[in-house]
């Protein structure tokens, strides 16, 4: 069963190992966790709903708790506290587009507010109902999860949006095909929200985000359907499509999408490298990706994460070794890991392999073999789980991302975790930060930063800890010229930081979509833009 304020599956732990907790005082002090809300105390929270009965519409108090929030932190706080503030009036369930159809002209003659949700795992707000006096929806899309048709000439599939990465993965593969989109929230994200947040997956460098997946579709908008066509290439002005994605819930809701989809590959494979240093990690990566070596994935973790990755994956003892011949080797207390992801025919496997060891080489980089990466693949969508186990010894942590130029990568990423650890400093508290390159490009790399801190001795002042931290960190990525988000979307987290990327032209662009799709306001406000 999902957790109800936290991560993930309540039957799956990813416990700490016995050195992470040394690991990790040593760095941050000794943690005390907050003590949290039973499930019972937030029910007694829950108001009467504004909402008038309709069929397709569930007003218990638990299925307004389950769509309250999402999986930022200030979510998880708002969740552990018992303190949530706002609700949603109810929760639809539709399994078709009319019945999405329907549920819209119900709230636009109620002049309510109608809130998408896919898999609930926004970090950035997405998904939160706003404090309001008109009645708000939440139209929960998971039904809506079927291949509908699969193209096997064109090589296009078509599915409900509410399809998660497991049903989307699964349904591909009886017919030996995939999408190959593999977020962090694989799990439980959706289609509908993979779209409408310009989602990234982890070997996007072979798949390519969901812009290049996501070919057409029918979006359900308070103004009439949308219809997006699957032309392979189109010259007939601004292209919808593009409409639609980075939309995030405010121009209607998507019901049924078409994506590009790709035969299963005959081999797959992930290897770790250790380079020396990251300068030589960072330009092993850009002169792999600039010579268009056919990898489906590289991720560059610095020294930090690197020295973090091992520390929490236990086995110290094996550690120890692997740390002793690397350094052995040259990759010495500023090693950094690369894991490359390789994906196609044993003929392009083996050619790729060579060409990209052939630079990691003349990088001085150490090859460790598959091993670890095989354990990668296995954990791939575990590290979200440590979050649970974090969190109970009293540790909170947040990631954010951005994307910048080759030539600017290092700086950002050195500015963003300067500012960071400097951002507590008032308080004499510390700050463990640690970053890594997870989706390169010829002309540069988005850059994912980690950061843990200890939770405060009340649940106020952790908030508090935490815009300080999210506050200076945006800041950064905004004076160094980065976007403020690669892939997590704008949400209400980030969309103080929006116009600085788009301009006000750029942004009034946007609300006139916005007014032009949805006049009277139905759609997810205060989200993306105001």
């Amino acid at each position: 069963m999902r957790r109800w304020n936290g991560w993930g599956d309540d039957t799956i732990d990813f416990p700490l190992p016995g050195g992470a907790q040394l690991f990790l005082e040593q760095r941050l002090g000794k943690p005390t966790p907050l003590p949290d809300a039973s499930f019972e105390d937030v029910m007694a929270m829950v108001p009467p709903s504004r909402l008038p009965d309709h069929p397709l519409i569930v007003k218990t108090p638990s299925d307004r708790i389950l769509h309250a929030r999402g999986q930022s932190l200030p979510d998880w706080l708002a969740l552990r506290s018992g303190k949530l503030g706002s609700f949603p009036d109810g929760v639809a369930y539709p399994a078709s587009p009319d019945e999405v159809r329907a549920l819209v002209a119900f709230m636009k003659d109620l002049d309510g507010v109608l809130i998408p949700y896919g898999g609930g795992t926004s970090v950035v707000g997405h998904i939160n109902p706003p404090g309001t006096d008109r009645p708000i929806l939440t139209v929960d899309l998971r039904r809506m999860n079927r291949l509908l048709n699969l193209d096997l000439e064109s090589h296009i599939a078509t599915f409900g949006a509410g399809a998660s990465g497991p049903d989307v993965e699964s349904q591909l593969r009886a017919h030996g095909y995939t999408l190959g989109h593999y977020p962090q929230s694989f799990e439980f994200s959706t289609l509908g929200g993979w779209i409408a947040t310009r989602s990234s997956g982890q070997q996007s460098l072979g798949y390519g985000k969901i812009e290049r997946l996501f070919a057409g579709g029918t979006m359900e908008t308070p103004s009439g359907p949308l219809e997006i066509q699957d032309f392979p290439a189109s010259a007939a002005g601004p292209d919808l499509r593009e409409i639609v994605m980075g939309s995030e819930g405010r121009l209607g809701i998507l019901t049924n999408v078409k994506m590009r989809v790709s035969p299963l590959p005959p081999r797959e494979s992930f290897r770790v490298f250790f380079c020396p240093h990251w300068d030589s990690g960072c330009e092993a990566l850009r002169k792999i990706v600039q010579s268009g070596i056919p990898l489906s994935m590289l991720r560059l973790s610095n020294a930090t994460e690197t020295e973090t990755q091992l520390a929490l994956a236990g086995h110290e003892k094996a550690v120890r070794l692997l740390e002793r011949w690397l350094a052995f080797r040259g990759a010495g207390v500023q090693k950094c890991m690369v894991t490359v992801g390789i994906t196609g025919t044993r003929r392009l496997h083996r050619t790729a392999l060579k060409e990209a060891s052939r630079i990691f080489r003349e990088e001085k980089a150490v090859h460790a073999g598959r091993y670890l990466g095989r354990t990668w693949k296995e954990h791939r969508f575990r590290a979200p789980y440590l979050r649970n186990s974090l969190w109970e010894r009293g540790y909170c942590v947040d990631t954010l991302e951005t994307a910048v130029n080759w030539d600017r990568v290092s700086l950002l990423m050195a500015a963003v975790e300067s500012a960071l650890t400097a951002a507590l400093v008032g308080e004499r508290e510390k700050v463990l930060v640690f970053s890594h390159l997870s989706h390169v490009y010829s002309q540069g790399s988005s850059i994912y930063t980690t950061y843990l801190f200890r939770a405060a001795d009340t649940y106020e002042t952790t908030l508090s800890r935490w815009r300080r931290l999210k506050k200076a960190a945006s800041e950064s990525i905004v004076q160094h010229g980065g976007t403020i988000t690669h892939h997590h979307g704008v949400g209400t987290d980030h969309a103080p930081y929006l116009v600085s990327e788009k301009g006000p032209l750029g942004i009034n662009a946007i609300k006139a979509l916005c007014q032009t799709f949805d006049p009277d306001g139905l759609m997810n406000p205060g989200k993306l833009v105001s």
